[in-house]
């Protein structure tokens, strides 16, 4: 009697330590799963040398972003995400310098732009007849993510690699937004 008294005590403890370990075991999976699939948003700004040069898979439409932070360059703020799995990558870093320098940028910009909008962001933009799509005001100081008017932003290129019947599905594009009243500068290219 004594003896299955000690069997059902030894079934019951390795009975729970196994759901135990199902249990903590799903956790962790999960857990490693959402994680790769969440996309991490990178804004420390000591970081941009480090995901311009190297991190960002398409040198190409990024060529016109600074190669290093401007020695001029004031209240800088930045925002990067891989986009890991299905979500898109995009970059995004914006600073004030003087607004000479700024006035000068958005008029060399201005010649070779191939879409010019005032405020928004890329679901406005790209709804709007021959729209393209451009990005969010990730490095706003605000909750919003819609430029306020006073910024143009330029789209110096767009690449629709969709299909006709999904329009923009895949494809890239990238620009410069500016605010010459504040003298900010905040250039942009995202990847879907």
């Amino acid at each position: 009697m004594q003896h299955l008294s000690i069997v059902k005590i030894t079934t019951t403890i390795a009975l729970f330590l196994t759901s135990f370990s199902i249990v903590i075991g799903s956790f962790l999976i999960k857990k490693s799963f959402s994680n790769n699939r969440e996309s991490e948003i990178v804004t420390d700004i000591n970081r941009y040398p480090e995901i311009r040069n190297h991190a960002w898979s398409d040198m190409n439409i990024i060529k016109y972003f600074p190669t290093n932070i401007p020695k001029d360059g004031r209240n800088i703020h930045i925002a990067y995400s891989a986009g890991k799995v299905f979500g898109n990558s995009f970059i995004q870093i914006r600073l004030q310098e003087p607004k000479d320098k700024i006035q000068k940028l958005l008029t060399d910009y201005r010649k070779i732009s191939q879409h010019r909008y005032y405020g928004g962001d890329t679901n406005e933009h790209s709804n709007q007849v021959n729209g393209v799509p451009t990005t969010f005001f990730y490095t706003s100081d605000s909750n919003s993510v819609t430029f306020p008017k006073n910024y143009e932003i330029l789209v110096l290129g767009a690449d629709n690699q969709g299909k006709a019947t999904f329009k923009w599905n895949h494809g890239d594009s990238y620009g410069v937004a500016i605010n010459p009243t504040s003298a900010e500068i905040v250039y942009w290219a995202e990847k879907w």
